[in-house]
């Protein structure tokens, strides 16, 4: 059995497959297929959909390895869980340290994006915001803060501090909307390809569409996220699995279909000024204006999933290192009626709220993506080093071909992430030392483990 140092308080189990799945086809969908669809044209050109099955394929082999530990280890904190239990304490540090950096990061940035769909929708309505009230003082010194990007933190913090099951019933409306915008897009946007637009279709070479593939590898930034609520699943061992593969199936099939739809209605040079919001732009050509607003409306609510999904999977990693003494405690103290951990809650929602009223995001996209790739390794390192030291574990899931999918995975990853800018390995290794300095300082003293260890020897 593996052991872990998570102990005392539990939350409420309330979720089944279908929920996983429905948490991660809303985590995944939302910023990536309705923005970055239109960034990664532009380096990969109508070979797009490569670059999806690229990333698709990378995420298939980490996700094979994440289905395994949500089996074994049925409690909150994703990677860092299941590395504190085969890597050991440093290891799940560096892990837990990254992961908040990547959804910390993800909640802000998607927030920003939101803002500008949902200014662009009132704006449809007649109705404006305050100028001084639309974006970062640090992009436009003459605005005051992003108050859009701020709020919907705050209601989707307040959302989820009231309990997972209500959290669930909103995030389960709002990717049935999603998907059915979408399929609507493809309906329609069908009538409209020009094969000649696909031609050439790799003006890029293989290069680009490499580079693509880790531009674009935000976009499937959230099945990772259906592995945190392995504590709240009424049953894990065999529910996990199911919904990390369902979303990630699901997601890979859309992203591959709409980007080919886009870039065969659209010569992919055309959403270089439309990169903002190119699923809207591809429509408007058509000339089906009506469906314009739809897409609109459907991008802003996959945003939101987009940002509650990545902050529930933020919040349940805190909660677990706080367990385990690696974080101050009172951040994983649960509200004795709703059984959510309501301090992380809040005190997370806040910070991200803050990040996206006040700073600009964009540049960190990528290192969003770096962190990702970074915790998609250390997870498949894991899969090996357990699989040798406890080979007789009663595995519920478990990844096929050993060795080989776990080592393609680290090689895809580290490809992926060295098609990435140097300033991003540069502010990812500042991030590491800051968290470095914060384990030495405060969460070795505080480790459970540690003093568990120093009473065994006494």
């Amino acid at each position: 059995m593996i052991q872990t140092t998570q102990q005392g308080t539990t939350l409420r189990k309330e979720l089944n497959a279908v929920d996983l799945a429905m948490l991660g086809v809303g985590a995944i969908i939302g910023t990536g297929i309705f923005v970055l669809t239109g960034l990664g044209s532009l380096v990969t050109g109508p070979a797009l959909p490569l670059s999806f099955i690229i990333a698709g394929f990378t995420c298939l082999l980490a996700a094979f390895t994440y289905a395994e530990f949500a089996s074994l280890v049925p409690v909150s904190g994703s990677t860092y869980t299941y590395s504190y239990a085969t890597l050991g304490e440093f290891f799940a540090w560096v892990i837990g340290w990254d992961l908040i950096l990547e959804y910390l990061l993800a909640v802000s940035s998607v927030s920003v994006g939101w803002s500008g769909y949902f200014q662009s929708l009132l704006a449809g309505f007649g109705i404006q915001i305050p100028h001084v009230l639309t974006q970062s003082p640090l992009i436009d010194g003459t605005s005051i803060m992003n108050l859009p990007a701020f709020l919907i933190i705050l209601f989707i913090t307040w959302l989820l501090s009231i309990g997972v099951k209500e959290s669930k019933r909103v995030n389960n409306i709002m990717v049935l909307i999603k998907v059915a915008v979408i399929l609507l897009f493809i309906l329609v946007g069908a009538f409209y390809v020009k094969p000649e637009n696909w031609t050439p279709f790799m003006p890029f070479g293989i290069k680009g569409v490499f580079q693509g593939a880790a531009l674009i590898f935000f976009a499937y930034l959230g099945f990772d996220a259906v592995s945190t609520a392995a504590e709240e699943t009424k049953n894990p061992a065999k529910d996990l699995p199911k919904g990390i593969l369902w979303s990630l199936g699901v997601v890979t099939l859309l992203y591959m279909v709409v980007s080919a739809l886009m870039t065969g209605i659209v010569p992919f040079q055309q959403f270089e000024k439309h990169a903002d919001a190119p699923v809207a732009y591809a429509i408007s050509i058509t000339g089906q204006d009506w469906l314009v607003g739809i897409v609109s409306l459907g991008a802003a609510i996959g945003m939101i999933t987009v940002m509650l999904v990545m902050l529930y999977g933020q919040i349940r990693i805190i909660f677990a290192m706080s367990r385990d003494g690696l974080m101050p405690k009172f951040l994983s103290k649960v509200h004795k009626k709703y059984r959510t951990p309501y301090v992380s809650t809040w005190t997370l929602g806040l910070i991200a709220a803050f990040l996206g009223a006040f700073v600009p995001l964009d540049q960190l996209a990528e290192l969003v993506n770096l962190g990702t790739l970074a915790a998609f390794v250390l997870i498949s390192v894991a899969v090996i080093v357990l699989r040798y030291k406890q080979p007789d574990l009663p595995r519920k899931f478990k990844t096929p071909l050993v060795l080989y999918v776990p080592v393609l995975a680290i090689i895809f990853c580290c490809v992926l992430a060295f098609n990435l800018e140097v300033m991003t390995w540069v502010r990812f290794l500042i991030w590491f030392a800051v968290g470095l300095l914060f384990y030495l300082v405060y969460g070795y003293e505080h480790s459970n483990l540690r003093k568990k260890s120093n009473s065994n020897s006494e």
